[in-house]
């Protein structure tokens, strides 16, 4: 006697031949994009400057992906990976990336320079103040970049002058640019947006810091020389015109040969004249 399903189930008679495989209550997600098309995504947004949209492109991609491997390989997504993870303040997470995998040397400068600015801010956290030049010296030398985004030349952390120059001109029409100025300075000067921020804020500190020593001094040296006038007697005042009167005259007397007698008349003159 043969079985009969139960009704109501939605189970599925067996094959004749050949095991029960169960029907799927639903199907997984699958990838619609190639890895290329991913990482064309990504270079994309990215060239944008959408980091809150390449975000959500990078969540939303799938787990289950035949291609997972080569996926995680791609340069573009690594490099979208890291600069949202830089953006969001994983540091640790980008310092994996940038030191798990080999970048070619068009991305270097990117990388090394969100390498270097997570270390700084980090310091600056630890340190609770902004860093000079010699704290970011000594944090460079600390967190040296890691031979996946450097080919082993000596990199210099001076711009060139041409690149002085224009960044100087904008700043003089705008201290304060805003993020999409920053990008096209940044397209203009081949530095990232982050280097010009960086070199914008830098030079607001260097004017502030100027601008403050130059009252302090003017300051001081007002007091001074205000303080040392009122204090000084009127005997002081008169010995030191004298002073002046017989080392000028002293020097005409040898120039001209004119008698002593004459010199100190006209010194005795002076004196009444001052001291009126």
């Amino acid at each position: 006697m043969s079985a009969v399903a139960p009704a109501g189930t939605g189970a599925t008679a067996p094959p004749a031949n050949g095991p029960i495989v169960p029907a799927p209550v639903f199907a997984l997600p699958t990838l619609s994009f190639t890895v290329g098309q991913v990482a064309t995504v990504c270079e994309t947004l990215e060239e944008s400057g959408d980091i809150e949209r390449l975000a959500r492109f990078l969540w939303s991609l799938p787990v289950a992906h035949p291609n997972i491997q080569e996926l995680n390989q791609s340069e573009a997504v690594l490099r979208a990976r890291a600069i949202v993870a830089f953006h969001s303040g994983h540091y640790r997470e980008l310092y994996a990336i940038l030191e798990r995998h080999k970048f070619t040397k068009d991305s270097h400068g990117k990388l090394q320079a969100m390498w270097l600015e997570a270390h700084y801010q980090e310091a600056e956290k630890l340190r609770g103040r902004p860093l000079g030049p010699v704290d970011k010296y000594r944090v460079r030398k600390k967190f040296p970049l890691p031979r996946t985004i450097w080919d082993g030349e000596q990199k210099t952390h001076c711009f060139k002058e041409r690149t002085r120059s224009l960044l100087r001109e904008w700043y003089l029409q705008d201290p304060y640019p805003n993020p999409g100025k920053k990008r096209e300075l940044a397209a203009a000067t081949g530095l990232t947006p982050t280097q010009v921020g960086n070199w914008f804020k830098n030079r607001r500190q260097r004017d502030r810091a100027a601008a403050a020593k130059n009252r302090y001094v003017h300051d001081i040296l007002s007091h001074t020389y205000v303080h040392s006038w009122c204090r000084e007697s009127s005997k002081k005042r008169i010995d030191r015109i004298e002073k002046e009167i017989i080392l000028s005259f002293f020097r005409t007397v040898l120039f001209f040969e004119i008698s002593p007698t004459t010199v100190l008349k006209f010194i005795a003159v002076e004196r009444i004249n001052h001291t009126l």
